[in-house]
């Protein structure tokens, strides 16, 4: 009986291997974008290599072999899906055919990453001068037979055990090799790559987020007027701007909770309502900024020396300078964190009793309950630390390898400080989603637009109404996920679409 069902197991997994192997994601070197690395990250897709790739591969490979011929010389770990994007990011560049590496390295490299074989990278002790030199060595280690890596059906174990259970060969370098895959930029740039593709999700939410703070608060949307922002034409102000036109009161989404206050005197609001599409804007530039700049190297041939195969040549460079990327990722902690830094203040407006003529800390018997006092002392610890990880590392140099190293980007650094920003962003902007739902409650039976009236009714799936106290991390988490998955963003598009139509815009595109 035991080996029927063993029989049985392995042609089941058989199918499913089979089934899933369809599904390839070709890498040239040169077309590698960050949503598909974060989907390879995913595990979503195989890989494969264009035939054009192989190619140049083998013809820089072959100037190699001469050289060697002619005797003239040469010169905590990361998560599963985060070694995943590691891998593959470094199968694309090899398959620029600059690094003079095999075609049998490559595609064993290939073999490893479909079979899903990770090896153990730590995610500390790079400084980004020569690329990402200690990370890059561990993961060419596990490749190799050496140390610890992770597949599905082992675990973690030994190397050579999880590569001989897959039917794998630990890898066997030849001269140049080794040097060709230890340097480069991919440590700090798949990392880059998930910040920016989740900033990408956090941002769109959080022009949603703010809508339904605003209208909690009921503010006014006078400042939002297409005039206002056409006289300052930065592409950011004007789309977030838009964004909050086609959420709020509007002829084609009317809100009674808009009209509710239609006649009161109040002018202008303060500066987190007022100045959102300002403030959202420029985060919104950066992380296009940043985009473009990891898209170009996403896509570099970032080792030493280069292999020019068209002429026979290598020649010794500095592309493995991780500055790029640093400098990038700097940026984006810094751009990405006002929207925390927005949304936190708007907590506080809707708790407090004096700013928001609702109840204190959004719960009645106020006594008795806390309400969301303490999750707004969340919101501000996240914000409070955001700004100390801030500070941008690309500004440090620490001298290294005998002064050969004398100037390092501290790329690595930057990468996990811009995830880390990139987290809290989310997660402070999940508690104003609490807070802007939980105040909607005390405004019933008034209703707001169409597309917020649908984003309150997600979150309500998840959690429901705070009208005692109780433990509420389940609750952020709930948000949180929401956020992560882009729900928010998703049940919100179709209306926001659907007023860019009748204005005769195009509809927001899938991806950015």
């Amino acid at each position: 009986i035991a080996v029927s069902l063993s029989v049985c197991l392995s042609l089941t997994l058989s199918v499913c291997v089979c089934l899933v192997a369809f599904q390839y994601l070709s890498l040239d070197g040169n077309s590698l974008n960050t949503a598909d690395l974060v989907r390879l990250g995913k595990g979503l897709f195989n890989i494969k290599l264009t035939y054009e790739a192989e190619g140049k591969v083998n013809e820089a490979r072959e100037v190699i072999e001469t050289i060697i011929k002619e005797n003239r010389g040469v010169g905590p770990p990361l998560s599963v899906e985060r070694t995943r994007m590691l891998l593959a990011l470094r199968i694309n560049v090899l398959a620029k055919g600059y690094s003079g590496v095999s075609m049998e390295t490559i595609q064993a490299m290939v073999k490893a990453f479909n079979a899903s074989c990770l090896s153990w990278v730590p995610e500390k002790g790079t400084v980004g001068a020569s690329g990402d030199l200690a990370p890059l060595a561990h993961l060419t280690l596990g490749l190799m037979g050496e140390g610890r890596m992770w597949s599905p059906q082992r675990g973690w174990d030994h190397a050579k055990t999880v590569l001989e259970c897959h039917g794998l060969t630990p890898l066997v370098l030849k001269p140049k090799e080794g040097i060709g895959l230890i340097n480069g930029t991919q440590m700090m740039s798949s990392l880059a790559a998930e910040a920016v593709e989740r900033a990408v999700g956090v941002a769109r939410q959080a022009d949603i987020i703010a809508a339904l703070s605003l209208e909690a608060l009921r503010g006014t949307t006078k400042a939002f007027h297409s005039d206002v922002h056409a006289v300052r034409p930065h592409p950011g102000q004007i789309e977030v701007a838009l964004r909050l036109r086609s959420l709020l009161h509007s002829d084609i989404f009317p809100s009674q909770i808009s009209d509710s206050h239609r006649t009161c005197d109040r002018v202008q609001d303060a500066y987190t309502l007022r100045c959102i599409p300002q403030v959202h804007g420029v985060a919104n530039d950066t992380i296009a900024f940043v985009k473009s700049i990891l898209s170009t190297e996403l896509n570099s041939a970032t080792d030493n020396p280069l292999v020019f195969a068209e002429r026979g040549e290598t020649i010794s460079g500095g592309n493995f300078h991780g500055e790029y990327p640093a400098k990038a990722l700097d940026y984006l902690a810094i751009g990405v964190h006002e929207l925390a830094s927005m949304s936190e203040r708007r907590t506080e407006r809707l708790v407090n009793p004096s700013l928001s003529e609702l109840p204190a800390f959004l719960v009645q018997d106020g006594g008795l309950n806390s309400g969301f006092m303490i999750a707004h002392c969340t919101a501000a610890a996240l914000v409070s630390e955001s700004k100390t990880l801030c500070h941008p590392s690309s500004v440090d140099s620490l001298s290294t390898s005998a002064a050969t190293e004398d100037h390092v980007s501290m790329g690595g650094w930057a990468a996990r400080k811009a995830l880390r920003v990139v987290e809290h962003v989310e997660q402070v902007l999940a508690i104003e989603l609490l807070a802007a739902c939980q105040a909607l409650e005390f405004l019933r039976p008034l209703k707001s637009t169409t597309p917020l009236e649908k984003v309150h009714e997600l979150v309500r799936t998840v959690v429901r109404p705070w009208d005692h106290d109780r433990q509420m991390s389940p609750d952020i988490e709930a948000a949180h996920t929401l956020l992560r998955e882009e729900k928010v963003w998703e049940v919100a598009r179709p209306y926001m679409d659907q007023y860019r139509d009748r204005l005769g815009l195009k509809p927001l595109p899938l991806d950015d």
